[in-house]
């Protein structure tokens, strides 16, 4: 069986390249290099040459605010990329599993959303990835689309290493404490998809639409201050002041979803893969980041 995973480089696709291979050594990574997803007519000839029967998408166009402006370029990734995978996937009996995201929603909820919630996306980003969600749905492939949220690791650029950076240089932050949602372990992540090949190879999958992200939600100020937390503790540099202050006083071009709580309760009930515990997460990136380099 021929494994493929596309997005070697991002978080997730780094995440996959650690978890993936103790159950599937032979499973294949492709970067932007070998596979450039904006260069969409490209995309079938590369895949009919691999001939992969599951294909991972960990890729995605990811820049929230700049999104806003390249919104062509959101869309080619997000939306016409994947629909030409799903293509491939639909034509060869492939399966293919697709990660997307909370932005699908307006944040408007008082309850964590089900897969059944209605979406109704704010953004680019988020409209992009809905549009990805609905061409996979329509393109009558196997398929399992895994929707997440606030997704950190030791690798690329995201909230804990920017709240660490910013620890080390400032005294004092401010950070949002009015935007509430379910911090996600990558690596915690990469795990979830690898459990649901177990059910694929088996031929039991439970195909659809899943949510799978952090196991308790926070605010980004409460988020930090765990972060900070286990930081002090490892010698690391914090800062002395925390402050929670309101979205409004940190104005970005993309508006935000208030409310990003997911329910991953279908997703352990199909695959037996609890939430991410995003507390240990912090521990482990804490603890990569902190190897001495060669």
């Amino acid at each position: 069986m021929t494994i493929l995973v596309v997005g070697r480089s991002g978080q997730l696709g780094q995440s996959l390249l650690t978890a993936l291979p103790r159950q599937y050594p032979d499973a294949v990574f492709w970067d932007r290099q070998a596979l450039d997803l904006v260069q969409l007519e490209t995309i079938a000839e590369r895949l009919a040459g691999l001939k992969p029967q599951i294909i991972i998408n960990a890729s995605a166009y990811t820049a929230v605010d700049m999104a806003e402006q390249e919104t062509e370029l959101a869309y080619a990734i997000n939306r016409d990329a994947v629909n030409a995978l799903a293509g491939y996937c639909a034509r060869n009996d492939a399966a293919l599993i697709h990660v997307s995201t909370d932005y699908v929603f307006d944040g408007a909820a008082d309850a964590p959303y089900l897969e059944t919630a209605a979406t109704n996306p704010m953004g680019v980003y988020g409209a992009s990835k809905l549009a990805g969600e609905q061409a996979i749905a329509a393109s009558g492939c196997r398929h399992l689309i895994i929707r997440t949220a606030w997704v950190f690791s030791p690798f690329g650029q995201n909230f804990l290493k920017t709240m660490l950076r910013l620890g080390g240089e400032r005294d004092e932050l401010n950070v949002v404490a009015d935007q509430i949602g379910c911090p996600t372990f990558a690596g915690d992540l990469a795990d979830a998809i690898v459990a649901t090949l177990t059910t694929i190879n088996a031929g039991t999958c439970p195909w659809g639409l899943y949510h799978y992200a952090g196991d308790a939600a926070v605010s980004w100020h409460e988020f930090a201050h765990e972060i900070f937390a286990q930081a002090r503790s490892t010698g690391l540099p914090t800062p002395n002041t925390l402050n929670a202050i309101p979205s409004s006083n940190y104005p970005t071009p993309a508006p935000r979803p208030a409310w990003s709580v997911l329910d991953s309760g279908k997703f352990e009930a199909a695959f037996g893969q609890s939430g991410s515990n995003w507390r240990a997460g912090v521990s482990a990136c804490l603890q990569a980041l902190n190897q001495p380099t060669e």
